[in-house]
């Protein structure tokens, strides 16, 4: 009897070791499954980090006076300006997003071309602009008004035709106002584009003709900021403020720059000085207090030497969640060029200047070049090269 139950229970022992090393090798190739689950998640996960990138470059006044815009006729009675912009068409090409500022409107010539302080300049000037490479163009400024209503509408009318490119800032009417697309796209990132002006110049913008130009107000720019937050991932601004002839921000650029900055503006971009003024950060909000003169007949070295701002926008996607950064701030100096009797215009990088051309060359980048930096070692100045 002793012996059969020995042997009885040697079996259940054995049964024992065997179930249990059943359920060790099943929970071990669980484990070894499970394990390899994670690390394929964890690869997911990695590779499910998409960035975005977009480059943008912005350009200050296109001001064309009559020395300006004459230089650009033609034998024929026709106007062409694209051998102004041919040393600054290669450069702006390399970028996605290209902004510059119309200050003077484009009414054409059956509206009767002329200067200061009333500009009306021929339409080819857009053309040329395009040509080069512009998509981005601010309309609102002290000069809208210039030719009333009627230049407004031939303006606008002009815009309105071009493909490709984003205007803001000046509308037909209150219906393209409120209809007008100031979200555009590009590399899978979504933009937002204003444009307001803080001065008219005295002219009082027409009753009920709101839309002829933007004029600055913080219940307006609040307004239209909240309506594209959830569509656009970053929003420019365009800024036409400040004293002319200063390179030096007034208290009102900065309490303007400050409140963009806390509403959610990425970029904010000035004009109005007609000279370089410096680039800086508020918070994670780039500032360009004044691009200066792009082209114009504008007498003095600091009126014709102009600024480039450029700078690159990242949007990263993480599990559903985006975020928006703004890098590679940097500034480079143009010079407009032209002959003591306003003849052979030309938008020259300095790269390509010599003493012969501007004399000093070299002490006048170093001056504004100080400048444009002298507010934020963050901002790269004078890095461009031909």
């Amino acid at each position: 009897m002793k012996k059969i139950i020995k042997k009885i229970l040697l079996g259940l022992l054995a049964l024992f070791f065997f179930v249990s090393f059943f359920f060790f090798l099943k929970e071990f190739a669980s484990l070894g499954k499970s394990t390899a689950k994670k690390e394929t998640t964890k690869k997911e996960e990695k590779t499910s980090v998409k960035e975005y990138k977009l480059s943008m470059i912005m350009a200050g006044d296109s001001l064309y006076h009559p020395g300006v815009y004459t230089d650009g006729k033609q034998a024929d009675g026709t106007y062409n300006y694209d051998d102004q912009l041919e040393k600054i068409k290669p450069i702006i090409e390399k970028y996605d997003l290209k902004y510059y500022n119309q200050e003077s409107i484009l009414g054409g010539t059956a509206l009767g071309l002329s200067g200061y302080p009333s500009f009306n300049s021929p339409q080819e000037v857009g053309d040329a602009f395009i040509k080069a490479g512009f998509n981005l163009v601010s309309l609102a400024n002290n000069h809208t008004l210039d030719k009333g209503i009627t230049g407004v509408t031939k303006s606008t009318t002009y815009w309105k035709q071009q493909k490709n490119v984003m205007t803001a800032g000046s509308y037909l009417s209150a219906e393209d106002k409120a209809s007008h697309n100031h979200i555009g796209e590009k590399n899978g990132i979504k933009y937002a584009f204003f444009s307001y002006t803080t001065t008219t110049n005295g002219i009082k913008v027409p009753t009920g003709k709101d839309y002829a130009v933007d004029v600055y107000s913080e219940e307006k720019v609040k307004a239209d900021v909240e309506a594209v937050k959830g569509k656009a991932d970053v929003v420019f601004v365009a800024m036409h403020w400040g004293t002319e002839y200063t390179h030096e921000p007034t208290k009102e650029q900065k309490e303007i720059a400050n409140y963009l900055a806390s509403i959610g503006v990425n970029v904010v971009i000035g004009a109005h000085p007609h000279v370089v003024q410096p680039i800086e950060h508020i918070g994670d909000t780039v500032v360009v207090y004044s691009l200066g003169n792009f082209i114009s007949a504008q007498v003095g070295t600091e009126r014709r030497v102009g600024l480039l701002a450029s700078l690159n926008i990242t949007k990263k996607v993480e599990k559903g969640q985006s975020t928006i950064s703004v890098s590679d701030v940097s500034g480079d100096l143009i010079y407009t060029y032209y002959t003591s009797n306003y003849k052979k215009f030309k938008v020259m990088p300095f790269y390509e200047l010599n003493n012969n051309l501007l004399a000093n060359y070299k002490t006048v980048q170093q001056k504004y070049e100080e400048i444009v930096g002298a507010n934020d070692t963050a901002v790269t100045v004078g890095a461009m090269k031909g």
